[in-house]
């Protein structure tokens, strides 16, 4: 079954089929078990285990194969994707596989063809690498340490860059030494440091390579990684030769050929070895920045800087007017993309300091201002800054460019407009089967990792809105630089105090309540991710005692999620106008939750069914109007008003149990007690747009995303509807210009989605 060779398996099929079937998600694991946070351990030692043995590595393959056989004939399709995601990361490791191997996994991907999603897309994708990998055996790895390490050459032009970004309100100095070092250990895992980790990195491209074209019979892997490791600088004209191969060679058997003649010019010189024996080649882990996401910190503006360095051919380089617009605005100024612009004469100098007050310059009082927005314009008060120009309004060329990114985004829809009910459905997963708009190839990929709670999110989904804005106005990044988000949930120590203490719920108890969503409707999230948080506490506390980790474990595990993490889940972004008392507005995002608190009653405890049979508003709470939009699965919405008493809600974005996993707002309130009720009365709306209004002259509280950064207080009313797209808006603008009736959609932009989301990649998308 296996090929012959001088190296032999050292861990039993029996042991690896029992290490695979502990690692696997069980129907009773939750994201609070302790056997959940084991099996992502488990994963990496399993791994770790076989990638030091090529014999190891192909055994693990053979059995996992079997598994995957075995539970398509037995129905069991929870066990599918993670037996195949543990196969194909092997798989892009193992460096000689027999082409026996190589058709039952090609079989079995192309049945996963006729199953339902998400398991159809993923095995789309396998199926395509499975039958690169099978015409130029070694291509996956090879490509993937050219991308994610920036190896210089001629031929594969794609770069790839792993930014991650940690809260520093639930990140200590520990947390982030841990990540941090880790992070920096990961560099010179797979490389010596006596020599540039460039060099190693074409040594194992060229090695493995070599490998994965050779039998074991006819290629000493051992002796042709130290003929490597010798040569030094001279490496580089091998790894190019590698490529060139790769790239020219019209067959596998003429590649075959050609890498023969490549090893045994490498390895002429050499000793004499005895043959059948291959040698591990490590994938080594990409690229990685680690950020303290501080207020300081602009993510678009390293995403620039690298996106410069890394340009390697004139198709790539970046015009100096495109360089000089990027780095404009260093703070998030409101420019609608939607709205017309009109050209006038100015007679300002340009400077902020010299320019009049204006009601829109006092939006910063004490009054009505988030405490984070207020020490910035202390902080920026004595200085001269010039205020950004108007730009121009964007061309038909960039407007085309947008709208193609959005309906590349939003080509799960099929071209059509989503059909009665299925607007509260969550988008999930890749739209390769049945986009009829392919995605543009982008030569740069930027992966963000946003590590921490929902409070992190709800800054990503803010600066994410900004970017769009910014490349409505000028188009710089969006169709050079592919994004991805990735998630891992940390929360701090510390339990986070509800403002609205009357109301249990599990989405108020979680500060991680996206997290906990995307481990229910995905386990193998919920076995490698959603724990890593735990893990990297305890990583602190064994480094204070002085007794470090030897092996990258945090890096490894971000390597594993951004190379598998391919199935997005999509998150609806939120749009919040706030009215304070004094008529000033300010528009604001978020993502997973917005609470609403009246500060004179937050302090009503139990104490209150003593209080009720007093007729006073003091006791009852504040009286408020809501009018809203109330939505149901049927497509029958209808628009709804009532007037109630209550001391504070909850606006939830993420449903809290898999049998409400409906994508809409739901609102939750203490309502005050009638004569009809004896106690305070829980109620509970759904909708995608909300206003809600103090009917007295008491003042509320508004918190974002729970973030104690973005609070607004003396707020008299809200307004909450879905964040419509800047991409979407600037078509609209183009198109009205052409047709009278401005609010019906033309063109093509009746065929984008209106709203914002936010994309997080995960292992599976949703299984329903």
């Amino acid at each position: 079954m296996e090929p012959a060779g001088a190296s032999s398996p050292s861990v039993p099929e029996s042991e690896l089929y029992r290490r695979i079937q502990a690692i696997l998600p069980k129907e009773s694991d939750s994201s609070h078990t302790q056997g959940c946070y084991n099996k992502g351990m488990l994963r990496w030692t399993l791994h770790k285990k076989v990638q030091n043995n090529p014999a190891d590595s192909l055994s693990l393959m053979w059995v996992l194969i079997k598994q995957l056989e075995k539970a398509e004939r037995w129905n069991n399709r929870r066990d599918i994707i993670p037996l195949l995601h543990t196969l194909m990361y092997a798989l892009i490791q193992t460096v000689y596989i027999p082409d026996e191997l190589y058709k039952r996994v090609y079989d079995f991907c192309k049945r996963l063809l006729t199953f339902p999603q998400p398991f159809c897309s993923i095995g789309l994708s396998c199926t395509r690498n499975i039958r690169k990998e099978q015409a130029s055996p070694g291509l996956t790895y090879q490509r993937m340490v050219i991308a994610e390490q920036r190896l210089k050459n001629d031929l594969y032009s794609f770069q790839e860059r792993v930014f991650v970004l940690a809260d520093p309100a639930v990140f200590s100095s520990s947390l982030s030494r841990v990540v941090g070092d880790d992070i920096e250990a990961s560099v010179f895992s797979g490389a010596s440091r006596e020599s540039a980790p460039l060099l190693d990195h074409m040594c194992l491209t060229v090695q493995h390579s070599i490998q994965a074209n050779m039998s074991p019979e006819h290629c000493h892997g051992p002796r042709l990684a130290m003929a490597l490791k010798d040569m030094g600088q001279d490496v580089e004209q091998y790894f190019q030769e590698v490529l060139s191969a790769f790239e020219h060679c019209a067959d596998r058997e003429t590649l075959r050929s050609r890498m023969h003649q490549i090893y045994h010019e490498v390895v002429q010189n050499t000793g004499p070895f005895p043959r059948g024996a291959s040698c591990d080649s490590r994938l080594p882990n990409p690229d990685m920045s680690f950020y303290l996401w501080t207020e300081e910190l602009d993510i678009w503006r390293e995403l620039s800087k690298w996106f410069r360095s890394s340009s390697m051919s004139d198709s790539f380089s970046v015009s100096q007017d495109q360089d000089q617009d990027f780095d404009l605005g260093e703070s998030h100024i409101e420019m609608l993309s939607d709205m017309t612009r009109f050209s006038v004469m100015s007679t300002d100098s340009g400077i902020e300091r010299d320019l009049p007050l204006s009601p829109e310059s006092c939006m910063d009082s004490a009054a009505f201002s988030s405490p984070c927005e207020q020490r910035k314009s202390d902080k920026n008060s004595g200085k001269l800054v010039r205020k950004p120009g108007i730009k121009l309004r964007p061309t038909v060329k960039d407007g085309v460019a947008l709208m193609q990114d959005t309906l590349e985004d939003q080509a799960c829809l099929g071209g059509k407009a989503p059909s009665v009910g299925r607007g509260l459905q969550r988008r999930a997963g890749s739209n390769a089967l049945k986009s009829p708009f392919p995605k543009q190839q982008r030569y740069f990929t930027a992966k963000i990792v946003a590590m921490g709670d929902d409070r992190v999110l709800g800054r990503l989904a803010e600066t994410y809105r900004f970017f769009r804005k910014r490349e409505a106005r000028r188009l710089f990044l969006t169709m050079k630089v592919n994004l991805q988000f990735y998630y891992i949930p940390v929360s701090s120590c510390k339990p986070h105090h509800s403002p609205i203490k009357e109301i249990p719920s599990p989405i108020m108890e979680n500060d991680c309540s996206l997290g906990s969503y995307l481990s229910m409707v995905d386990p193998w999230y919920n076995c490698n991710i959603n724990k890593l948080g735990f893990t990297i506490t305890k990583l602190a506390k064994m480094q204070d005692s002085k007794s470090p980790t030897k092996d990258p474990f945090i890096s490894d595990i971000l390597s594993y999620y951004v190379r598998l993490g391919q199935q997005p889940v999509y998150f609806n972004i939120y749009f919040v106008k706030i009215h304070s008392l004094t008529g000033d507005s300010v528009e604001e995002v978020f993502l997973t939750h917005l609470g609403l608190e009246f500060p004179e009653f937050q302090h009503i405890t139990a104490s209150l069914k003593e209080k009720q049979k007093k007729n006073s508003s003091d006791v009852c709470g504040a009286m408020v109007s809501m009018s809203y939009n109330k939505v149901t699965l049927s497509g029958r919405d209808s628009n709804k008003g009532l007037s109630v008493r209550m001391v504070g809600a909850q606006v939830c974005a993420i449903p809290s149990s898999e049998a409400e996993d409906l994508n809409c707002l739901t609102v939750v309130f203490n309502e005050t007690a009638t004569k009809s009720k004896s106690n305070t009365a829980e109620s509970r709306i759904r909708t995608n747009n909300i206003r809600i209004r103090s009917l007295e002259s008491r003042s509320f509280t508004v918190t974002l995303d729970k973030d104690s950064r973005r609070v607004y207080t003396k707020v008299q009313s809200i307004e909450i509807v879905p964040c419509l797209d800047p991409g979407y808006c600037v078509q609209k603008t183009i198109k009205s210009k052409f047709h009278d009736d401005k609010e019906k959609d033309a063109g093509l932009s009746k065929y984008m989605s209106k709203g914002l989301s936010l994309a997080i990649n995960t292992f599976t998308g949703i299984i329903n």
